[in-house]
């Protein structure tokens, strides 16, 4: 089964080492030693996260003379926010219809409590 590049992108951020890893690229290109530095794993089990990351096409491997980079490609998170995005209007709506509720349940608020005082029902 085939799986889709938004899916690979999901699956990649759902893991915290992996978006770690992506904070510090977004501030440049870092090989696997830098990369690895603040965690407590073997450079190997980076690479593993790496090529997580390489497949969903988050990131780009360069070699500059004898050093391997891992670069940022952004294009992929763009593409996962603007997924996310579409939803973004339901929950506005949904928001303004609580809105909309609590400001009609307010208005009633003191309709309420002058009918209780003229049947002779007390606050507390």
């Amino acid at each position: 089964m085939a799986t889709d590049r938004l899916s690979l992108v999901f699956g990649a951020l759902a893991d915290p080492t992996r978006r770690a890893i992506l904070t510090r690229l977004a501030r440049g290109d870092a090989t696997v030693g830098e990369l690895a530095a603040p965690f407590d794993m073997s450079q190997p089990a980076i690479s593993k996260h790496l090529k997580v990351l390489e497949k969903a096409g988050l990131i780009s491997r360069i070699r500059r003379g004898t050093a391997r980079l891992s670069h940022l490609e952004a294009r992929p998170l763009y593409e996962a926010s603007a997924w996310l995005a579409r939803y973004q209007r339901f929950w506005d709506e949904s928001h303004e219809r609580l809105d909309a509720l609590l400001e009609e349940l307010q208005e009633d608020e003191p309709d309420r409590a002058g009918a209780a005082r003229e049947r002779g029902e007390d606050d507390g």
